[in-house]
């Protein structure tokens, strides 16, 4: 099933998403992990894809085992400015032997040796590709606190419009730990004409280290309020652990309570905090 078509049912959706291992060796780890998730029955399942596509083939082989082994429906990550045509139309292909008809579309961060292919600059020419290669229900990324790299966020808000008119059925919002910062921004691009279902994407935060590394990555702005929290909590393990997952949880109630149907949350492969959050959701997500 196209996950849009989900999506445009008149229910609340809860989604996760798991990353393939860097290595083989590490395979059934990550395997087993994505497993367990997917017996949570969520609505469906996000597989990204390693930096310059070092992973792709098993982006491919966890999204085809998880989709016919557990008959989850899953949305494979594409990203393109690591790739070539050539690789791109091998990947294509390759989804669609495994029958997988969902493809998160993306430019991707560029390397830290800078080295690009040159064949894409945006995930809005990916999207073009892919619609041109077969009937794909197309994903893509938004931000609602604007890209890094875009500096204005009006610019920000055309780019996005490019990506709909090129094919994106929906989008999926990077992580944010203010729901305000959402509200905004949903209310900013309605205004510009995008009317296609938005994904809230949540990560829960249950480690110190884990902060950092995302607010660096993202630019994500971290409210004084969650600061308090993985101050006082941040050198005990088990009790950050349960504060993130719990003010995670709180983020998802609140949006759901103020007419957001579909929450995506970057499980980071720990079926446990998985588990954990849709526990706490038992009796909304009804």
């Amino acid at each position: 099933m196209k996950i849009v078509e989900v999506l445009n049912q008149d229910k609340v959706t809860l989604s996760f998403e798991v990353f393939p291992p860097k290595k083989m060796d590490d395979y059934t780890k990550v395997e087993e992990a994505a497993h367990q998730i997917a017996s949570l029955h969520p609505d469906f399942m996000s597989i990204t894809y390693g930096a310059g596509g070092g992973t792709s083939q098993y982006t491919v082989d966890l999204a085809r085992d998880l989709y016919q082994r557990t008959g989850t429906e899953v949305i494979a990550h594409l990203t393109c400015v690591t790739s070539t045509r050539e690789h791109v139309s091998h990947m294509i292909q390759s989804f669609k032997q495994a029958g997988i008809e969902n493809i998160m579309a993306l430019r991707g961060d560029i390397p830290k040796d800078g080295k690009v292919a040159h064949d894409y600059s945006y995930a809005y020419q990916l999207i073009r590709e892919i619609k041109e290669h077969g009937d794909f229900c197309i994903g893509g990324a938004c931000y609602p606190e604007g890209h890094v790299e875009c500096e204005h966020k009006k610019d920000d808000i055309l780019h996005l419009k490019q990506k709909v008119e090129a094919g994106c059925d929906f989008l999926t919002t990077q992580m944010f730990f203010d729901n305000n910062v959402l509200y905004n921004f949903l209310y900013r691009i309605r205004e510009a004409g995008i009317q296609v279902p938005i994904l809230a994407g949540i990560m829960p935060i249950t480690n110190k280290k884990q902060l950092s590394r995302s607010v660096q990555m993202s630019g994500t702005q971290v409210p004084e309020r969650f600061k308090a929290i993985v101050d006082h909590f941040g050198d005990d393990p088990q009790a950050m652990k349960q504060a993130g997952i719990i003010y995670a949880s709180e983020q998802i109630i609140d949006l759901i309570a103020n007419g957001i149907k579909h929450i995506h949350v970057y499980s980071m492969n720990k079926p446990d905090v998985a588990a954990a959050i849709q526990n706490n959701l038992s009796g909304i997500l009804k």
